[in-house]
């Protein structure tokens, strides 16, 4: 069996003519897949996806891993559907308000997408590896589209435009991520681990101009105060540039 399902990868479980299961198992202490689904988001947050296994779910859950294969088919089966859970947690703006402005509405879809990533570091693994066409990310999607044509931006262009935006918040929070993580294994919280890297560049005269202005921002405000600033910065900018194109 598993074999089979190791040879035989699924394009998406949201593809599969199985519907996935909602019902509970017999025997199984009350198990369901929301069960599932909450304890695979706290081992993720906790532990990281390369710690991730069904045997180290099944033993957080204090069942067998075979109760957990009864609710869903593969490991792979499992994470798209917790992706698609996660997903579910942005708030998206009510798009059929024709008076609002469709900038501030991207700027609510955009921070609601890094607060979704900065919470789950893990999800940006996640992301291009599956589909994501389960009913909560496409409700997020549409959501986005319906946003970005209210721009005005021609129909060849939206996904560009949209590119634009997600991509960027993408890579600001896997780097993000990648520091914290980074931060977490030298035992130092961010301001001390920056200031102690500062304390280090400043020994060396050959980094000391290139590192003269962060040296000087490291004193003045906390690593989160700078990011905040830079992410509120680049997103205007990305957004005004979306503008710019759109009249060009």
């Amino acid at each position: 069996m598993a074999s089979s399902r190791a040879e035989s990868p699924r394009a998406s479980v949201w593809l599969s003519r199985k519907a996935v299961p909602k019902r509970k198992g017999d025997g199984d202490g009350g198990l369901d897949l929301e069960r599932i689904v909450a304890a695979t988001v706290r081992l993720l947050d906790a532990e990281g996806l390369a710690k991730f296994s069904m045997r180290r779910l099944a033993a957080e859950l204090g069942v067998t891993a075979m109760s957990v294969y009864w609710y869903v088919d593969t490991k792979d089966d499992l994470l798209e559907i917790v992706l698609d859970g996660i997903n579910g947690s942005m708030v998206v703006p009510d798009v059929s308000r024709e008076d609002e402005d469709w900038r501030d509405q991207l700027r609510l879809l955009a921070l609601e997408y890094r607060k979704m990533l900065s919470s789950h570091t893990w999800v940006t693994q996640l992301l291009g590896r599956y589909l994501n066409i389960g009913p909560r990310s496409m409700a997020y999607t549409n959501a986005c589209l319906a946003v970005i044509r209210r721009s005005g931006v021609e129909e060849a262009r939206i996904t560009g435009a949209l590119s634009a935006v997600f991509q960027f918040v993408y890579g600001f929070c896997t780097a993000e991520g990648l520091f914290k993580e980074r931060c977490n294994a030298a035992g130092l919280s961010e301001d001390e681990y920056f200031k102690q890297l500062m304390a280090e560049v400043a020994e060396r005269e050959d980094y000391e101009e290139s590192f003269k202005d962060a040296a000087e921002l490291a004193e003045s405000q906390s690593r989160e105060e700078q990011r905040e600033g830079d992410f509120a910065y680049a997103l205007e900018t990305v957004i005004a540039g979306i503008e710019a194109m759109r009249d060009r």
